[in-house]
């Protein structure tokens, strides 16, 4: 209840206002003790995040046909070899006799080969692609920490917003209170009522389109966070990001070795591979096969083995359209790399000018605007008391303390927020995080 206590210090136009800001101070002590016990913070948000973030639950479930797919690549032979048995009934006719019936079996094995090195090109992809799945999830992990982030952030600068808007609504309607007296006293001209209704009007509708906005806000990151649809969640934490400790050169380095860049590196070399696979599967593969059985007439039964051969012979079909698949993918994963390589620096240089931008932006509000403004206002509301200024300049005055309030929030929101996007574009670990 920041603005409560704010309205102590201010002690604008009539005693009346001191009053109320001792009583919303003690008002504001069980309800802060409650407010606390129940915001989000930015640690709790992220954990929930994780275990429940729909596109991150999608990524980890990948990663189990990924892991299938490198066990069935590791395994001695790719195809799994044929039994086959044969039983027969025969007749043979016997001159003179009856005729007679015998039965004859064989059994045999087969196991297909491949001669063209394709076990040790399925084995990479295999490999690659998990990798590159692992690297994936890291990227998507951080990328839901980074927006669970700026959400918790909108709704945190909304709260801070609709507090000092709730202080101005306070005063201005004071204002109001004291000049109805003073036109019905005649001391103050109708003039002067209106503009304190409108004023006061004014500043209930900005409030009520904050907190249109806020509920907006906490909707979306109670979506995020997949929470019960009725639950709005409160956060509570600074708005301010922590004193940078990097440089630009770290922020550089370290984008190079982010999360993205090595899935799209590994997911072209798995690329690779599947192309080299494919191309290997134009030579065709060999079959042997061992053979067993037994035929023949009564005691002229004879005991068969044999061993068998098959090769397919490629003459009309070379497996173009899996070779031009494989191509395709690799070509695109090729310029997605190159694509990544060539717009995460950029991306990472843009932001942090961005960034120092909007800190020196922040440091020249709190450093010279603010503090101006306060002793401002304090003067108009003595000015006002002593009728030296009229309710005119006194609104202005005051329009102009929320103006810079607000222009501080919105900065400090706006810096929050693209320290965000500049620690994940360059894949900058979060704290606790190993990097």
């Amino acid at each position: 209840m920041w603005f409560c206590s704010t309205l102590a210090v201010v002690r604008p136009w009539r005693r009346a206002v001191g009053i109320v800001a001792g009583a919303c101070v003690a008002l504001a002590l069980p309800l802060a003790s409650a407010q606390a016990a129940t915001a989000l913070t930015l640690e709790e948000a992220w954990r929930l995040a994780e275990a429940a973030n729909p596109t991150l639950r999608s990524t980890q479930a990948r990663l189990l046909a990924a892991e299938g797919e490198l066990a069935d690549a590791r395994s001695l032979l790719w195809n799994n070899p044929e039994f086959s048995a044969e039983r027969l009934r025969r007749s043979v006719p016997q001159p003179g006799l009856a005729t007679e019936k015998q039965r004859d079996w064989s059994a045999g094995l087969a196991q297909t080969f491949e001669v063209a090195g394709q076990p040790g090109y399925r084995r990479e992809a295999a490999t690659q692609e998990l990798a590159g799945l692992q690297a994936t999830l890291q990227e998507t992990r951080r990328q839901v920490r980074a927006e669970i982030e700026q959400r918790f952030v909108r709704v945190l600068a909304l709260q801070m917003r609709i507090a000092t808007e709730a202080e101005a609504l306070k005063l201005v309607e004071d204002a109001a209170a004291a000049v109805r007296k003073r036109v019905a006293a005649g001391e103050d001209s109708r003039l002067d009522g209106n503009l304190a209704i409108v004023e006061a009007e004014r500043g209930r509708n900005q409030l009520a389109a904050l907190h249109e906005q806020l509920t907006e806000a906490r909707v979306e990151l109670g979506s995020a966070l997949q929470l019960v649809p009725d639950h709005l969640p409160e956060v509570a934490g600074n708005l301010m990001p922590a004193t940078p400790r990097y440089s630009l050169e770290e922020l550089l380095a370290t984008a190079g070795q982010r999360p993205q860049l090595r899935a799209l590196a590994l997911r072209e070399a798995a690329a690779a591979k599947r192309l080299g696979l494919e191309r290997a599967a134009v030579y065709p593969d060999i079959t042997v096969g061992v053979n067993v059985g037994r035929e023949g007439p009564g005691e002229a039964r004879e005991k068969l083995v044999g061993v068998s051969l098959s090769l397919p012979l490629p003459l009309f079909r070379r497996n173009a359209a899996g070779i031009g698949r494989a191509t395709t993918e690799l070509t695109q994963a090729q310029i997605e790399r190159q694509a990544a390589d060539r717009d995460v620096p950029a991306l990472v240089r843009a932001l942090w000018r961005n960034v120092e931008s909007l800190r020196a932006r922040v440091k020249r509000l709190e450093d010279n605007v603010l503090t101006s403004l306060d002793q401002n206002q304090r003067l108009s509301a003595t000015s006002y008391r002593a009728g030296e200024i009229g309710l005119l300049q006194l609104i202005v005055v005051n329009r102009q303390v929320l103006d810079g309030r607000r222009d501080l929030i919105e900065a400090r929101s706006d810096l929050r927020l693209s320290t965000i996007a500049l620690e994940a574009a360059a894949g900058w670990p979060a704290a606790g995080e190993e990097q």
